[in-house]
């Protein structure tokens, strides 16, 4: 059977990534706010920072705005779309995210606070994939890599913005903006490389919403 999201205009599919607080634990959504989160297509990035309530109204809107396509995450399955959610959720605002935990996904040891696993999700008439999981399932398992979003974005010559990610909050406003970009242009750059093959990884809940 063909997957109906073979098809997708590669311009329809959008990189998404976020950066959390790391004065706090950044990985405990339950504390940590989320500080920045980027939006990549062929048309540009958009990077949005700022008061946590302001910036995720703000990212929902541009979401909304896309013509409706896939969008994709490194790992977004255990970390971005559930922080996203948990994060709206304590700041009373109201996303068009909806995810939920899939018991074919692996429960985690390093899953965030608060969950047990992954999740397939979709935002408003937009699908998810996860690149992560997709070259983790082939690549990773052939190559014995980890399939990290900066480890396999050298390996095919991409060149990422690196920083100490333990530190941050002491980036400049400059520094954070092309962090993040960056972070959502290499998920995207990735799947891009692969598609339409990567395709069969597209959430399932996704494709029935």
């Amino acid at each position: 059977m063909v997957n109906r999201f073979q098809g997708v205009d590669p311009d329809r599919l959008y990189g998404l990534d976020i950066e959390t607080d790391t004065t706090v634990n950044g990985l405990d959504p339950r504390v940590a706010p989320i500080v920045a989160v980027a939006l990549a297509s062929s048309f540009g990035t958009q990077v949005f920072t700022g008061p946590e309530a302001e910036l995720l109204g703000q990212v929902d809107a541009a979401v909304s705005a896309l013509a409706p396509g896939v969008l994709v995450t490194w790992n977004g399955a255990a970390f971005d779309l559930p922080f996203l959610e948990d994060r709206s959720r304590m700041v009373g605002v109201h996303l068009g995210l909806v995810t939920a935990a899939d018991p074919l996904l692996e429960v985690r040891l390093d899953a965030l606070p608060g969950h047990r696993g992954s999740y397939r999700g979709s935002w408003g008439g937009h699908a998810h994939l996860d690149g992560y999981r997709v070259y983790r399932a082939d690549v990773g398992a052939g190559l014995g890599l980890s399939c990290g979003l900066k480890a396999m974005a050298r390996l095919v010559g991409l060149t990422p913005v690196e920083v100490d990610r333990s530190r941050i909050s002491e980036l400049t406003p400059e520094a954070l903006h092309d962090y993040v970009a960056s972070d959502a242009e290499l998920a995207r750059a990735l799947v891009l490389r692969r598609w339409p093959a990567c395709a069969g990884g597209v959430d399932v809940m996704a494709a029935a919403a």
